[in-house]
């Protein structure tokens, strides 16, 4: 998985797997858009005006919890401008 941040475009992205071959994009919200396959696997989802998203919670850091082993760790995402 990679989250990916362009501030010049205020847009986050989260690849969950790299795309092979023809996705369909699907509009949640006016934010919110996910990258699907045919098969319903998911490949990405987009976040537009990420920066209110991504700094709403959490302090500003992305945080990673493996809730089998009680490990949480967090990673400071900076200021996105």
């Amino acid at each position: 998985m990679r989250l990916t941040y362009d501030p010049r475009y205020n847009i986050a992205y989260m690849r969950l797997h790299e795309k092979a071959g023809q996705v369909e994009t699907i509009c949640l919200s006016d934010e919110i858009n996910v990258d699907i396959a045919p098969d319903g696997t998911v490949y990405g989802i987009e976040l537009l005006n990420a920066n209110e998203q991504l700094q709403a919670e959490d302090e500003g850091n992305l945080v990673v919890i493996n809730e089998a082993k009680g490990d949480r760790q967090e990673i400071p995402l900076g200021k996105c401008r």
